[in-house]
């Protein structure tokens, strides 16, 4: 009887302990829409981006061109240009995809860029957002825009224009995605 009871306030006093934290969030894409650099920076990346995928897009056109043009000379060609212009076809459907992975890939130039210029500012934000948690005594800090599913959040726990304050920008309401 004494080990349930004391199971039991053990219990009511760990939950009491969980209760006691104190919990925010903040939307840290709608922060980083107050940050001009990051805005400069998504447009850098982005132009990046679309230059790169047009200079992909040209190389498979290219690729698609000698295709036809092969497929139109092939009754033409002797076996050994069958297999020159087939060999040279493939060869330039691997350069064009290796071009798009150093591109594109996983550690690619945009990975890479992006890693350069996204970073810094990450940091800062991440430095602002633990600033105000010590601040105002919080425990948790959760990101509403990230994997975290919101049923319900009072807006009065959302610490999203401390944060861009605490970085020096002044909150624009208009950018909230309620």
């Amino acid at each position: 009887m004494k080990k349930i009871i004391g199971v039991v306030a053990l219990s009511i006093v760990a939950s009491s302990a969980a209760f006691a934290q104190r919990f925010a969030y903040v939307d840290t894409e709608y922060i980083l829409k107050h940050i001009p650099e990051y805005i400069a920076a998504q447009k850098q990346l982005d132009a990046l981006s679309v230059q790169w995928q047009e200079e992909v897009d040209n190389r498979f056109a290219e690729i698609e061109k000698l295709y036809k043009k092969y497929q139109e000379d092939q009754v033409l060609l002797s076996q050994e240009m069958r297999r020159k212009r087939e060999d040279e076809i493939v060869l330039r459907e691997r350069e064009a995809k290796e071009f798009q992975r150093q591109k594109f890939g996983f550690e690619g130039d945009l990975f890479q860029e992006r890693v350069k210029l996204i970073q810094p500012i990450q940091e800062r934000v991440a430095q602002a957002i633990q600033a105000v948690a010590t601040d105002q005594g919080l425990d948790i800090i959760l990101d509403k825009g990230s994997e975290v599913t919101f049923l319900y959040a009072n807006p009065r726990l959302d610490k999203s224009d401390d944060v861009i304050r605490r970085l020096g920008y002044k909150p624009d309401p208009s950018l909230a995605e309620n």
